[in-house]
């Protein structure tokens, strides 16, 4: 048996476990967070099991000064203070080694990596595979046959074994040892290693490949030449120092005995004891076994520590934590079940008799679950395969369907009794989708729905969502892999249909059955994270809303959008040829590098000019906009960008995007991305169609009715989220002002500039309307002095007026910052939640975007909710009025509608109704109605 040897950086995978679970940390009953601890152990454990080591060691750095900080005082000196949560871990994680029986080996004086390279090239002489597990770049030098790095598994991504061809490659070196004359050329920021400024990873690759060492290049700096040569010339001393200090030292006075670490049997007790304490229950049953219990067996409360204004901590309680089997955390845990080791009967229900017996038992249940298996991903252009059904965990049954549509639509209208019943939940994984699918068959789903994704989706509005992560993280359990039945994405992958019908069985079956399982583990979920009426209300009743309007679609104008594009063509060009006489060269100019060389080099408009990481001169919008005004050729390269995007974006890729089956573009409506509750949409992304420039609305002409009896609609919020913001900060004037009907962004002019309301001048209005809705976004007086083109100061009393006129929006926000603090979340009206995890981060960056999600999320997720809504209700009276006017679109705070002619005067107070009714609040709610033979003309 190969003896295997795997010596783990210990700090490098404690950094990366923390960081991991960032955003959904783990914290324990009394306040603790855990993540640092749970990673790692997960990492150890996974790698224990998956590679079977026979010996194994962790390296930690000590607290101790080494030769590199003696040479270099510098050296690291940029890295900021691990997070306290972090350095409170690491005695935890080392009870949790010494409870595996793992060996921590650590030397003051030299750094984890030194102690690795030493005992790596030991074990290598005394014929061991040696695996050094870290994702640090600088231990591709110590590879040589058989030591090699490993990279762990990470958010998703697949073990990493490099050896000395891999490493070879990733640096384009001919050998290991040049990897440190790269570090000395090009640095290492992570470590503060300063190498020479301006020679990035690309040059000193470059380098090398001519000189192979840096003393060579050193040496060669005259011939090198201009200013390549002149940098060189100028860093050689900081490139020899950086070199030295990128060295790891193999020779460490540690010795490598076997006997020390051979890999034995844990120690149960210890791993009770730590487990216990860190209260890892699903954790300490996979290493300990069922009967581990941590604690009083109850599950924990999930809490946030508050301090006082004395430094003392408290954990206060905040809604009911998951279950690490059920948590962000999970993605570390490798699933243990799937379909080959799990007990299941999956059936084949493939004869008229066998349908007919499965729908009576269908219809004896209270849920089904439900899934549909296509010939592709959107729904608007798929036939269908097979459908399968689930009732029981560990049971269901999978129904193939003829590639002939018309005996398909025969077998699945056998199921319309339980489609359409009116007392059976289905239940299904972005079951809009499969309800699409069907409605191209003639089935319309009725029944009552529950849509897993959208549940995960407001218990933990920023977590991963399909099906597959979602098993993992809830079920440790790892379903049938798509790619395994028709192969991995591209050209050469197949489709459902071609699937032996066995095996598409027990996909598609297992598909039912795990969705109906992650029901079972969601519903309880929701009434206690109190997100359960938003669930019921809005999400969930909004499914058919969305497959409505998908399956409609719009029509598009193609000779418009051919005319646009050729007018579009004409004015790039013109742009473009401008800017190369300016210019007074002819290059690349949609190439951000050639670009950046124009303007910084050759025309000097900025001796301060940014670069980006990869060295070249950045070129952004925000960049260029703040040089319109030194030279015109700026102007020319922005109408060449957005003409540019405009015409491939939307112009040429409308036209394209269009369903033979219909003749119109369908949109797909995402319910369950945008953490604030927004909805936003793919093919096309509607919400970001322009609408702040003329030639951008332009785009807008090109959707148009369905046919000379229709009108386009649009029906539009009126200034929804000042309107909400007054209504629940209870700010008076503010409401007054909605109540008067009174221009609210002239009369906060009015206030903050203290002039009379007919004295209020359009720059006073207009930057008036910038705090208006900057205040929601938490713009600083740095923000609002950019976006006004106004000094500072300036804007900073704008700000400060603002405030004091308005109080009790002042009040608001401090308010909503205090309850996020106490309880790790803010909220809409409706009880739709945003977890704010880095609401008391000692990080003072991060606490801020935090403090500005907890003043914004509950004013736009109330807007939101409120759309929503809306749209139900407008969707439920076109059908109960059994109208032909159709829901077609919604983007932002507006929706758009096919009207039929004859019905204009019936839908018009039909909407306005259902939109001001929606969501009631303390100010008046209206929209704004328009007609037209386009988009534009109606908005």
């Amino acid at each position: 048996m190969q003896k295997k040897l795997f010596l783990l950086d210990a700090m490098a995978l404690i950094y990366r476990a923390y960081y991991a679970l960032i955003r959904n940390p783990r914290v324990t009953s009394t306040g603790r967070n855990t993540n640092a601890q749970f990673g790692f152990t997960t990492t150890l454990l996974d790698l224990i099991n998956k590679e079977k080591p026979t010996h194994l060691a962790v390296a930690f750095d000590t607290h101790a000064p080494t030769e590199r900080h003696t040479t270099f005082t510098d050296y690291k000196a940029n890295r900021e203070d691990a997070p306290e949560d972090l350095l409170d871990a690491l005695p935890d994680i080392k009870r949790i080694i010494e409870g595996f029986n793992i060996p921590v080996v650590e030397l003051d004086g030299y750094e984890a990596d030194d102690v690795i390279g030493t005992l790596a090239w030991q074990a290598a002489e005394a014929g061991y595979n040696v695996y050094m597990v870290t994702p640090d770049k600088d231990y591709g030098q110590l590879v040589k046959d058989n030591v090699y790095i490993y990279k762990p598994p990470y958010m998703g991504s697949k073990e990493e074994i490099l050896g000395p061809k891999e490493v070879c490659e990733k640096w384009q070196i001919k050998d290991v040892s040049q990897v440190i004359d790269i570090l000395g050329l090009m640095g290492d920021a992570v470590d503060n290693i300063p190498g020479i400024a301006g020679v990035g990873e690309k040059t000193a690759m470059k380098l090398l490949a001519q000189y192979e060492t840096l003393e060579n290049v050193l040496a060669n700096a005259d011939a090198i030449g201009g200013k390549m040569g002149e940098k060189i010339k100028a860093g050689a001393e900081s490139a020899v120092l950086s070199k030295e200090l990128a060295t790891i030292i193999t020779d460490v006075p540690v010795t490598f005995h076997e006997e020390d670490f051979c890999l034995t049997d844990i120690n149960k007790e210890k791993l009770t004891e730590i487990f216990t304490e860190l209260e890892f229950k699903t954790l300490g049953k996979r290493i300990l076994g069922e009967g581990f219990t941590s604690g009083n067996g109850a599950e924990t409360k999930a809490k946030v520590v508050q301090t006082d204004l004395f430094g003392n901590a408290t954990a206060v309680d905040t809604a009911p934590a998951v279950d690490e089997a059920a948590s962000e955390a999970a993605s570390f845990l490798a699933p243990d079940k799937n379909i080959s080791n799990t007990p299941h009967q999956y059936e084949l229900t493939d004869t008229p008799e066998k349908r007919a017996a499965l729908l009576q038992q269908l219809l004896q249940q209270q849920e089904v679950c439900f899934d549909t298996e296509t010939t592709g991903t959107d729904a608007n252009a798929v036939d269908i395969v097979g459908m399968s059904f689930s009732y029981t965990q560990g049971e269901a049954y999978y129904i193939p369907l003829p590639a002939d549509h018309d005996a398909a639509r025969a077998i699945l209208h056998e199921f319309l009794p339980l489609f359409q019943h009116p007392s059976i939940t289905l239940v299904g994984q972005n079951i809009k989708y499969d309800m699409l699918v069907l409605k191209w068959y003639g089935v319309e789903v009725t029944a009552n729905l529950f849509d897993t994704m959208l549940a995960h989706y407001l218990i933990e509005p920023e977590g991963r969502r399909s099906m597959d992560a979602l098993s993992a993280q809830y079920l440790q359990y790892e379903p049938v892999s798509i790619e395994s039945l028709i192969g991995k994405k591209g050209k050469g992958q197949g489709n459902m249909r071609d699937v032996e019908v066995e095996k598409i069985k027990e996909y598609a079956a297992e598909d039912a059955d795990i969705t109906l399982q992650l029901k079972a583990v969601f519903a309880p979920m929701l009434p206690e994270r109190k997100v359960d009426k938003v669930f019921y209300e809005v999400e969930n009743p909004l499914v058919k809303v969305l497959t409505d309007m998908e399956f409609e679609g719009i029509r598009i104008d193609t000779q418009a959008l051919s005319d646009y594009s050729r007018e579009l063509e004409s004015e790039i060009k013109r742009a473009e040829e401008s800017v190369y006489e300016q210019a007074g060269v002819r290059f690349k100019l949609a190439s951000p590098k050639q670009l950046g060389e124009v303007l910084f080099e050759k025309l000097q408009l900025d001796p301060k000019a940014k670069k980006t990481r990869t060295g070249q001169y950045a070129t952004g919008e925000d960049v260029l906009a703040k040089l319109a005004n030194k030279h015109k050729i700026v102007d020319d390269i922005l109408i060449f960008r957005e003409l540019s995007k405009l015409k491939s974006t939307y112009v040429d890729a409308l036209p394209l995007m269009i369903n033979p089956r219909t003749g119109r573009v369908h949109t797909s409506y995402n319910q369950a991305v945008a953490v604030t509750g927004r909805l936003s949409s793919n093919n096309p992304n509607l919400q970001n169609i322009p609408i702040r420039t003329d030639r951008g609305r332009e785009v807008r002409k090109a959707f148009v009715p369905r046919n000379e009896e229709y009108v386009l609609l649009s029906a539009d919020y009126s200034q929804i989220e000042l309107r909400i913001i007054a209504a629940i900060s209870e700010d008076q004037q503010m409401m007054d002002a909605f109540r008067q009907q009174i221009d609210i962004h002239a009369a906060t002019a009015a206030k903050v500039y203290n002039v009379a309301l007919e004295d209020v001048t359009p720059d006073m209005r207009r930057n008036a309307k910038s705090v208006n809705f900057g205040i929601i976004y938490g713009v600083s007086a740095f923000g609002l002095s950019e976006n006004l083109g106004i000094p500072r100061s300036e804007a900073k009393t704008l700000i400060d007026n603002y405030f004091a006129q308005y109080p009790s929006i002042k009040k608001y926000m401090d308010d909503q910052i205090q309850f996020a603090q106490t309880n790790g979340y803010v909220q809409t009206t409706l009880g739709r939640k945003r977890w704010l995890k880095d609401i008391n981060s000692s990080n003072a960056v991060v606490r801020g975007y935090a403090e500005r999600n907890a003043i914004n999320m509950p004013i736009q997720g109330t807007a939101a909710d409120m759309i929503k809504l809306a749209m139900i209700a407008v969707n439920k009276a076109f059908k109960e009025n059994n109208l032909r006017s159709r829901m077609l679109l919604q983007v932002h705070d507006e929706l758009v509608f096919d009207a039929h002619r004859s019905e204009l005067e019936i839908i018009k107070p039909l909407i306005l109704d259902c939109m001001r009714s929606a969501l009631p609040l303390a100010v008046p709610v209206e929209a704004e109605l328009g007609t037209g033979e386009n988009w534009l003309q109606a908005h």
